[in-house]
């Protein structure tokens, strides 16, 4: 939640702003003694920035459009292959939503909540936790309609499917869980009503551990539910049929994807640079704790 998954806030250089200027920030590096300017602290013109950039767009944007394509051709899979979608009315066709909805909730949005403190770096920092929440709110709702999707699927089949009993089911269940749980410890710590500042840095390794390992779970739930579906629904999946060729694509593209991602949240030279407003912010809740 509130911080990235991967901000060591507790470890970056104090960044004090000397310029009093509203619109440009002349930054000191308390650790270093060096400095450099030019930053609006709306989010506006970029001036020296001391980490390392290089690549970053790319992969960025790389992640953006994988993720893109991903959810692309898992619609295409569920209609043309898969024979669209339905709700209680046709089980089996709802079950279509469930691959969909996760595949956009707990792989696509999800990432994009990981990554949120790496694309909007100039933003200020409460800016960057509501949109870091917000992500996470639309992967849990998207996520209770997926699971509320197969389940139905399941328990209204004739004759009904038994639940939770494959390695899939586990996995991803395990993700969910782990998902809701970060999601509220991190909504009171970092966001609202807000833990301690030395509370928040303890639980940032915790919070960025779990954070990422959720991730995780979600991408090898996905790569098991794509094989248990082909071999459950696929005879012939061994001699590679269309349809096997368009799963195993979309299971190789969750693959890249996720490299991707973990490749530009894990890049130290990506992190983002603390606003001299930052530590002002903190000072403040810390007095008023």
């Amino acid at each position: 939640m509130g911080d990235n998954l991967l901000d060591d806030e507790h470890e970056q250089p104090l960044l004090i702003n000397r310029s009093g200027s509203e619109d440009e920030e002349e930054i000191l590096d308390t650790r270093t003694g060096e400095s450099f300017a030019g930053r609006r602290m709306d989010g506006g013109t970029v001036g020296t920035d001391p980490r390392d950039l290089e690549g970053f767009s790319l992969f960025y944007w790389l992640a953006q459009g994988l993720g893109a394509l991903i959810m692309v051709l898992v619609v295409l899979w569920t209609s043309n292959y898969r024979g669209g979608f339905a709700w209680s009315s046709n089980p089996a066709l709802e079950f279509n939503w469930h691959p969909v909805l996760m595949s956009l909730g707990m792989i696509f949005i999800y990432a994009n909540g990981i990554m949120t403190f790496r694309y909007m770096r100039y933003h200020r920092k409460r800016q960057l936790k509501l949109v870091h929440a917000c992500c996470h709110v639309a992967t849990f709702l998207l996520t209770v309609v997926g699971l509320c999707a197969v389940f139905d699927s399941h328990n209204l089949a004739n004759p009904p499917i038994p639940n939770l009993y494959t390695l899939h089911s586990w996995v991803g269940l395990t993700a969910v869980i782990l998902f809701c749980c970060q999601f509220v410890v991190g909504f009171a710590s970092f966001l609202f009503p807000g833990a301690k500042q030395s509370l928040r840095a303890a639980l940032m390794p915790v919070h960025r551990y779990f954070g990422m390992l959720g991730f995780l779970l979600a991408i090898a739930a996905a790569l098991m539910g794509l094989l248990e579906k082909a071999i459950f629904a696929l005879p012939n999946y061994k001699e590679l049929p269309g349809e096997g060729m368009l799963i195993n694509c979309i299971g190789a593209l969750i693959v890249v994807f996720a490299a991707v991602v973990i490749f530009v949240v894990s890049n130290h030279g990506y992190r983002r640079v603390p606003m001299a407003e930052d530590e002002t912010l903190l000072t403040a809740e810390s007095q008023l704790g």
